[in-house]
């Protein structure tokens, strides 16, 4: 997907979209660093822009906060994956594919349940395919595609088969 072949009301979808991936594994980031704001804070920016309350260049700063704060966390993490998710989420303003990194990181915590890993990511990429709007789905579809790596597409695949 170009930014060219995307319209300014889809992208702000995405944004919305992003938004919601990244709100439902919050809980991961907030309970191991409880003060700080940062990634929620991207959140509401990334909302903020949606309605025009903010310039692009303002969700840009909360991404790198948002990034920054991921930093911070135990690589391979789920609290840095819920920031990481957070921070994508709200860059979707700059460029509408970090919509779609938002929703990767979500999919990361489900599959790092190893015992539960294809139940929870088939739920979670359910969701994620029910909420975002049925006319940005194959754009989804093509950068999971194009970009999932090849361990998280074979627990999709186990998934979608169950």
């Amino acid at each position: 997907m170009k930014n060219a072949m995307i319209t300014k009301e889809e992208q702000k979808a995405l944004a919305l979209w992003a938004a919601d991936c990244a709100e439902r594994v919050l809980p991961f980031f907030e309970e191991a660093y409880p003060r700080d704001k940062c990634p929620r804070d991207a959140i509401k920016s990334a909302r903020l822009w949606v309605r025009g309350k903010i310039k692009c260049g303002e969700a840009r700063k909360a991404a790198l906060a948002a990034h920054a704060s991921a930093k911070k966390c135990h690589h391979f993490s789920a609290p840095q994956f819920a920031a990481r998710a957070a921070g994508q989420a709200v860059a979707t303003a700059h460029v509408p594919q970090h919509a779609f990194g938002a929703a990767y990181y979500t999919l990361k915590i489900a599959a790092a349940d190893s015992a539960n890993a294809n139940v929870k990511v088939a739920k979670e990429l359910n969701w994620q395919t029910q909420h975002l709007p049925k006319n940005l789905r194959k754009e989804w579809l093509d950068w999971q595609n194009k970009k999932l790596p090849k361990s998280l597409k074979l627990i999709i695949k186990a998934a979608k088969k169950n």
